[in-house]
């Protein structure tokens, strides 16, 4: 346990001292060394303690407390410590009990207070440590969202982004120098924002308008996975040789896909598989693997329509045309060739340990070749029958018309044995 004398982290606002607490003051007025950067630091000035003026950089205000730590030292910022501030990691680095925190109400507590909108299921975030994408991502399910814009990305480079991913139903509110004589909020449409250009020291705010739907109309039709049959582009002549959308989501579920899985599809088709799987692992990579030259113009197609970035088209076949790409945490295999068994067990020699493989099969020759294989080399080895009916309305009357019933047999690759 340290003897030394407790390190106070004490919260200001941009009301400076006159904001504070008689808390904060009394230590204020008691301590020896006051830390903190230039700004802060202009609130305390008439205070007869030693100010000690430290950047943003971590290590460096580590350095600097430890080397005041036999005085009573003050560390002086902004709003509150807790809240995307410097307690955590000083707390982690140095222990938690060499600290006493005194918070002040945050900058984000204020802004939300300015527009009255209750911020207790806002989604929050801090572009210093957070990417944008995280943002765009929860724009999408979010009723409020409240942000630390930094100069790099200002709000109107948040407002042009949401505006370029088609997040264009959000009442945006700028709230700069909070609590200062020179506080101001600025409210309007995404494409105003967009075009301002505001002071370093503000918080972002949007709020969903009401009676919107949760994504606009472009997008409808264009899911994670399941989408309908005929917003992929097919080739004709061979029209319903693509993977029904009901069977398409099944086989998603078995692959079990991660955010960042490596995943093959082999015997593409219209790629519709590779495009659901490359928006469910987004940070991953997808290969869509199809010998037609027809049907890989049609896979290139359709990830321009789908706009996904991480799936790309290999013109080629199997097992030549994998043979430069990174091993597959999953793959998915078109079963309506006679080679199908073939294709799988060279498949499984590049399938890394505890991956996952499914196969489409719609013939019980090919289904018992495939069964039996993966029954050997895989682990959790199993058939699922895929018949679906769908209803058509004949003579005043719905009936149902079934589908050609298809099985997807799937298994996992065992760990290598350490």
């Amino acid at each position: 346990m340290s003897t030394s004398p407790k390190i106070f982290i004490v919260g200001i606002g941009d009301d400076g001292f006159e904001g504070l607490t008689s808390q904060s003051t009394r230590i204020l007025g008691d301590a020896q060394v006051i830390v903190g950067n230039p700004q802060v630091l202009g609130h305390v000035e008439k205070l007869s303690a030693e100010k000690v003026p430290v950047g943003g950089d971590l290590g460096e205000i580590v350095e600097t407390l430890e080397k005041h730590q036999a005085k009573n030292v003050v560390l002086l910022t902004s709003g509150d410590p807790l809240f995307y501030g410097v307690s955590k990691y000083l707390c982690d680095k140095l222990g938690k009990d060499r600290f006493q925190v005194i918070p002040h109400v945050s900058s984000m507590q204020l802004a939300f207070a300015r527009i009255k909108e209750s911020w207790d299921d806002a989604h929050l975030a801090n572009l210093a440590n957070q990417p944008l994408e995280s943002v765009i991502a929860a724009a999408r399910i979010s009723e409020a969202i409240g942000l630390f814009t930094t100069e790099e990305i200002p709000p109107k480079e948040v407002a042009k982004t949401l505006l370029g991913h088609d997040l264009d139903y959000f009442h945006a509110y700028v709230c700069e120098n909070l609590g200062s004589p020179n506080e101001c909020v600025t409210q309007g449409e995404l494409k105003e924002i967009a075009e301002q250009s505001f002071g370093p020291l503000n918080v972002m705010i949007l709020v969903r308008k009401p009676d919107v739907p949760d994504r606009p109309m472009s997008l409808v039709g264009k899911r994670k996975f399941g989408n309908p049959d005929d917003v992929f582009r097919q080739s004709k002549p061979k029209r319903g040789l693509l993977t029904p959308m009901e069977v398409r989501c099944i086989a998603l579920s078995l692959l079990d896909l991660g955010d960042s899985s490596v995943v093959w599809d082999v015997g593409a088709g219209s790629g519709s598989v590779s495009i659901e799987a490359g928006m469910i692992a987004e940070k991953g990579a997808v290969y869509a693997i199809e010998m037609d030259p027809e049907d890989h113009g049609l896979i290139r197609t359709n990830i321009e329509n789908f706009a996904v970035k991480n799936v790309q088209a290999v013109l080629g076949k199997a097992p030549e045309a994998w043979a430069t790409l990174p091993d597959p945490d999953c793959i998915f295999i078109g079963g309506t060739g006679r080679q199908i068994r073939g294709i799988c067990e060279q498949a499984l020699q590049r399938l890394k340990p505890g991956g996952r493989i499914v196969a489409n099969i719609s013939s019980i020759e090919n289904l018992a070749d495939v069964h039996q294989l993966f029954d050997t080399v895989m682990e959790s080895a199993k058939v699922t029958m895929v018949n679906i009916s769908h209803a058509t309305y004949q003579l005043e009357r719905h009936r149902f018309e079934a589908s050609n019933p298809t099985f997807l047999v799937s298994g996992k690759k065992p760990l290598k044995k350490s």
